[in-house]
């Protein structure tokens, strides 16, 4: 199969083959590491996003106290810097997941790691929401905008949060295994920078046409690492199982042959 598009192949040790049924995907120890060094950068985040409200509601009540508006530069400042850092510390947790997936043997750990983002969403804005909206020294003006302004803030956290394609080690040793067996026990694909499936083949038209000028070559794994992508392409698996297909049936025909044979010769 060839191409004239570039190939980038991705770093990484050689992975040997896991088409084994006792096969369990385990993610290398500098994968391993480097998750863990997204985790704490992570929670370092999150935990300056909950500091920035802290002083943020401190900034409102004070403003509200000493009769000012509390809708003022610190206060929306402290909010936009809020954002920032959960939104930041979000992204680095996911990245993490990808790279040292949880097991869903537990479905309760399993949803909170992945969904974590969320989470931390609503801890680093709903205190301050609920402060906003239940003093009752603010006008009802005053509320509604700066409470939109903690809700929008909040909304597009949990947005930057969510984790819509949830990585696992069940999913991944599936992916590959499925990988490895249409593609005679090899554990490498293909995709590209703005793409959503992984390919078998490297001249696989969808990903050979005029906009694409890289196609990165990698395992299941690194697949998800880099991309988060976790769908084999349709057209790459129907070729793969045809061409099987056509392996096998020259065997059955040869068994077939050597048994009408034998018989003849009994």
């Amino acid at each position: 199969m060839s191409t004239d598009k570039k190939i980038t192949k991705v770093g990484g040790s050689d992975k040997p083959n896991t088409s084994n049924s006792d096969y369990t995907f385990v993610p290398t120890a500098e994968n391993k590491s480097k998750a863990n060094q997204f985790r704490m950068f992570a929670v370092l985040l999150w935990l300056g996003a909950i500091v920035a409200q802290v002083f943020a509601i401190r900034m409102f009540l004070s403003a509200v106290n000493s009769g000012e508006s509390p809708i003022n530069a610190w206060v929306i400042g402290l909010i936009v810097l809020d954002l920032i850092l959960v939104f930041a510390g979000s992204i680095l947790w996911k990245k993490s997941n990808r790279l040292d997936p949880p097991s869903e043997k537990n479905k309760f750990l399993f949803y909170v790691q992945n969904q974590l983002g969320v989470i931390m969403a609503f801890v680093a804005f709903l205190p301050l929401i609920i402060f906003i909206l239940t003093n009752k020294k603010v006008d009802g003006k005053s509320k509604a905008i700066l409470g939109s302004i903690a809700g929008i803030a909040l909304v597009i956290a949990g947005i930057g949060g969510f984790e819509s394609n949830m990585a696992s080690v069940e999913k991944y040793t599936e992916q590959t295994r499925k990988v490895e067996d249409l593609n005679d026990g090899k554990n490498y694909v293909y995709w590209t920078k703005f793409g959503k499936s992984y390919h078998l083949y490297k001249d696989c038209g969808y990903i050979n046409g005029k906009n694409t000028d890289e196609i990165f070559e990698g395992t299941v794994a690194q697949a998800h690492e880099m991309k988060n992508i976790t769908d084999l392409c349709d057209r790459c698996e129907n070729q793969a199982k045809k061409a099987n297909d056509e392996i096998v049936q020259p065997d059955l025909d040869a068994e077939k042959a050597a048994t009408l044979s034998l018989d003849s010769i009994q």
